[in-house]
């Protein structure tokens, strides 16, 4: 995985996934931080304080001594998942940028991808392990 080049510069790109959210990350070595998500800011994007948090806990921690512009494509899955893909995206183009950066956001546990997703319904059940009422009479 090496850094990509275009005709908006040098950035670092990555994938991240949640239940069935996919955010294409790329980061822009830039002089201010920030960040464009489907076209929209960080906060227009995500309302939910507790959603930004998520999203943003990877380039906190990461503590990168140069300020990233982030932007992201997200497609799939709720809100949560998306922030939590959004997180696991950056955290993996951070790799790229600096190998060094990797022991501590596996310890965070930032870089696994959260295997937890909704079981399908089989047939005869209600759900995917409800079964329907059993009545002797």
């Amino acid at each position: 995985m090496t850094p990509t080049t275009k005709s908006t510069g040098k950035y670092f790109e990555a994938v991240g996934r949640r239940k069935t959210a996919i955010a294409r990350v790329r980061l822009f070595p830039a002089a201010k931080a920030g960040y464009e998500i489907n076209g929209k800011t960080l906060e227009a994007y995500f309302p939910v304080k507790e959603m930004q948090v998520t999203a943003t806990e990877a380039i906190a921690n990461a503590k990168a001594a140069e300020k990233f512009h982030i932007t992201a494509k997200l497609v799939g899955g709720g809100i949560s998942a998306q922030s939590e893909a959004l997180r696991h995206g950056i955290s993996r183009a951070l790799l790229v940028y600096d190998v060094e950066i990797r022991g501590r956001l596996k310890k965070l546990g930032f870089l696994k991808r959260d295997p937890r997703a909704k079981e399908r319904r089989k047939f005869g059940l209600k759900k995917a392990r409800k079964s329907p009422q059993w009545s002797k009479r």
